[in-house]
């Protein structure tokens, strides 16, 4: 198989699978009151519809690509060395998700070489699909998309252009953040939070949002939205530098022109 072929086989392939598995995780969120759920810390759950649609993902992408690696949440890190890593979330907004809120959803995502390359991210609530392949593929469509409708980030020259999309996690420290906001709001911005890293950066993708920041995100959590996003002409940081794969990383992301302006408000330097 051509690495064209091979984009395009895990391109399609990526975009059912997120729907699949978003429908096996809405299945579990028609019956929350069955669930048995669990805290791995501070503001952080975990139910079994995580483990098992994490468990179908798995199995999914070991049969038809057996020879990727894989990265999950949940399941741990079956990388290997291997050239093709499978980043996945079974479900982004899992505090969302276990108190009946519809702010989740599934990402998956594919990074080649050390790229972010494929992302698909399914909300099975809105019925959205977003989706795209960051960089130049002969044979693969170019650009993101929402379902069947091309994404674009809206590039603003400031604050007052949009709603910002902000997270903050416990495992940052509430000074790191709140000067953020406060100059934020001070230049005339607002921000919107919905508990979905995955979801709000896939709204910069599709020009919702002007643009996402967040001191520190898991590379599941993230990944497949970077990929969208920059497939949709808006800009993010080098997330997986400094082993963010592992470790997790700050997060930047919005359109050219806006993106030295965030970043000079975070208080932090990035690339």
């Amino acid at each position: 198989m051509t690495t064209t072929e091979s984009i395009r086989a895990r391109y399609t392939f990526s975009q059912n699978l997120a729907r699949e598995a978003g429908a096996l995780a809405h299945g579990y969120f028609a019956r929350l009151d069955q669930l048995v759920v669990e805290s791995k810390g501070v503001q952080d759950e975990v139910s079994i519809a995580d483990r098992e649609t994490e468990v179908f993902i798995r199995a999914r992408i070991a049969e038809a690509f057996p020879d990727d690696g894989i990265l999950g949440e949940e399941g741990g890190d079956d990388r290997n060395g291997k050239s093709v890593i499978w980043v996945i979330d079974p479900i982004d907004g899992t505090a969302c998700f276990v108190n009946a809120m519809y702010t989740w959803c599934v990402s998956i995502a594919v990074v080649v070489d050390g790229v972010p390359t494929i992302g698909a991210v399914y909300d099975p609530n809105a019925k959205e699909l977003f989706h795209g392949v960051a960089g130049v593929h002969a044979g693969v469509s170019a650009g993101a998309w929402v379902n069947d409708k091309p994404a674009r980030v809206k590039d603003v020259v400031d604050f007052k252009g949009g709603v910002l999309g902000a997270g903050f996690s416990h495992r940052s420290k509430p000074g790191e953040f709140t000067p953020f906001l406060h100059t934020l709001l001070e230049q005339g911005g607002m921000f919107y939070r919905n508990g979905s890293g995955a979801l709000m950066l896939c709204y910069v993708a599709a020009g919702r949002l002007i643009g996402y920041y967040e001191p520190h995100i898991n590379s599941w959590d993230c990944i497949a939205a970077v990929a969208i996003i920059q497939a949709a002409g808006g800009q993010c940081n080098d997330f997986l530098a400094n082993d963010g794969m592992i470790k997790g990383n700050a997060i930047l992301a919005a359109g050219k022109t806006l993106y030295p302006k965030l970043a000079a408000i975070t208080g932090r330097t990035f690339d």
